[in-house]
């Protein structure tokens, strides 16, 4: 691959699709884009093939002086690998989803659909400051268009809530690019990973990155867009919303907060551990009395954002670890399960549980898939959702048994909603007959469910082809936080938990604890 413009090349191919499917009918502009998602794809199968585990951190980089203090500069470590192949793995399955649903401007529709994937590649590749925040910020324009025009009947609303929360929370972020690259002299990303700011405006610099990221990620209490934005999006447009565009969140903490901030990431991690435990046995109650099947999923998709939260500022590599997949594995399940929901709605046209209800009877296959993201989004052992909230969990047990006690007790509640909506949805009596009636899965919806499936499967069994790429970035970032560790009351009361591989406790807190 060497001085071949790969990230470039998978930047080009959707922008050029979406600019083609602005030109046909709609019949054509379906192939088009689905063409240009597979094309991508298939870049991104090389794009893993071709990366070296053991070699550089940063990439297939690229760099052209656009004009001064701007330049055109991508690259990927591990972490970025892995979200961009997430990205690529979605799209073609969100373009299958919209391939019936969709008949009112189509060309339209799937060129924001295609125009999204550019900027969320660019997101994950850029090495630029004000690069990474073009791209960031892009993003919401093809999903404001997706659920403004394509979404349900108070579509206005939530898109214009969606748009309105995630733009004003990066305003912030922008004033503060500009003070870092005015200190540091560069924009260079993987630079200003490794500058030292000055420990006073670490403070400031955090919050104004925080403000943005809370509201992406989200973060209660700035999380009440996510459920309107889900319930009015079209079906693909919640896929791709809770599959990747979460995702931009926790990326932006991993990329910036963390390293860049490190001592004011230790200072503020009990605001950050007070935020994400709320979120989590909260919205999981939320969740238990929904009626609205997206809704449900929506504030499921908030209590494991808290999830991934409390790993990220666990502190140890354990904890980063299980945070990157649990974003990885919530990206396949939560995309699956808004699946499986568009999959009844396009039948009968109604997302209300109590209007379903004995599907095991006539969707048998429909009813073995569900199950499957069910028990994933649950965390049984044997599929994704076990091995990051197992990793998260023992990561910050070592800062704090107490937190990971109450993060526990919203995993059980999470057993306790996904299941009932399962019974309700899949069990029980036909009580109506327009359910009874709908055909199983057709050969288009099988393919769209099979890889989801196998994805979900392949990362519970074998994690370590999903570890591996990310282990050295993600212990370049524990030894950059190291210092900053904050001391918790599992190290100091109780010393950290043994896990193969897991650093020692530093001897200061083996002092304390005599």
């Amino acid at each position: 691959m060497s001085g071949f413009p790969i990230l470039s090349t998978m930047l080009l191919v959707p922008l050029v699709g979406a600019v083609a499917c602005l030109k046909v009918e709609a019949k054509a502009a379906r192939t088009i884009a689905l063409a240009a998602t597979l094309i991508d794809f298939a870049l991104g199968v090389v794009l893993w093939l071709n990366y070296d585990i053991g070699g550089a951190q940063w990439q297939f980089t690229e760099r052209a002086q656009l004009f001064a203090g701007f330049q055109w500069a991508l690259g990927i470590d591990g972490i970025a690998l892995l979200l961009i192949m997430l990205s690529v793995f979605l799209m073609p399955i969100c373009i299958g989803a919209s391939w019936k649903s969709i008949d009112k401007r189509v060309g339209e529709y799937m060129a924001a659909f295609l125009l999204m994937e550019t900027l969320m590649i660019g997101v994950f590749s850029a090495q630029d400051l004000f690069l990474f925040y073009i791209f960031f910020e892009a993003g919401l324009i093809p999903m404001y268009l997706i659920i403004g025009i394509w979404g349900g009947a108070d579509r206005i609303y939530a898109s214009y809530k969606f748009f309105l929360y995630t733009l004003l929370g990066s305003v912030l972020m922008l004033i503060a690019m500009f003070w870092m690259a005015n200190e540091a002299g560069t924009t260079d990303i993987p630079t200003l990973m490794a500058y030292s700011f000055p420990v006073a405006a670490q403070k400031w610099l955090w919050l104004a990155f925080f403000a943005s990221f809370a509201v992406k990620m989200p973060m209660w209490p700035v999380h009440t867009w996510l459920p309107d934005a889900h319930v009015q999006a079209p079906t693909a447009g919640s896929v791709i919303l809770a599959g990747v565009l979460l995702k931009m969140g926790g990326y932006g903490f991993i990329r910036f907060s963390l390293p860049m901030f490190p001592e004011a990431s230790a200072q503020f991690a009990w605001l950050i551990f007070a935020l994400s435990m709320i979120a989590v046995v909260y919205t999981s109650l939320v969740a238990l009395v929904q009626h609205d099947m997206k809704k449900l999923i929506a504030y499921s998709s908030v209590a494991h954002m808290g999830v991934v939260t409390i790993g990220l500022f666990a502190f140890n590599r354990i904890g980063l670890e299980g945070t990157m997949i649990v974003m990885l594995s919530h990206g396949l399940v939560a995309g699956a399960l808004f699946l499986c929901v568009g999959i009844i709605y396009d039948r009968l046209h109604t997302r209300e549980i109590d209007r379903y209800g004995g599907l095991a009877i006539n969707m048998p296959r429909y009813a073995v898939f569900f199950m499957l993201f069910t028990m994933a989004s649950i965390g049984l052992p044997g599929t994704s959702g076990f091995v990051g909230e197992f990793l998260s969990l023992a990561g910050v047990y070592q800062i704090s048994s107490w937190v990971a006690l109450v993060c526990t007790t919203g995993i059980i509640l999470g057993a306790a909603y996904m299941l009932y909506l399962y019974r309700r949805v899949i069990f029980g009596v036909q009580a109506h007959a327009d359910a009874a009636a709908m055909p199983d899965l057709d050969m288009r919806e099988i393919l769209m469910v099979v890889p989801l499936g196998l994805a979900v499967l392949w990362m519970g069994v074998y994690p370590e082809s999903f570890l591996a790429p990310m282990r050295k970035d993600i212990a370049t970032l524990d030894a950059r936080l190291a210092q900053a560790k904050p001391r918790g009351d599992a190290n100091v009361k109780m010393g950290p938990l043994k896990v193969a591989g897991a650093k020692p406790a530093p001897a200061v807190a083996a002092e304390g604890a005599k």
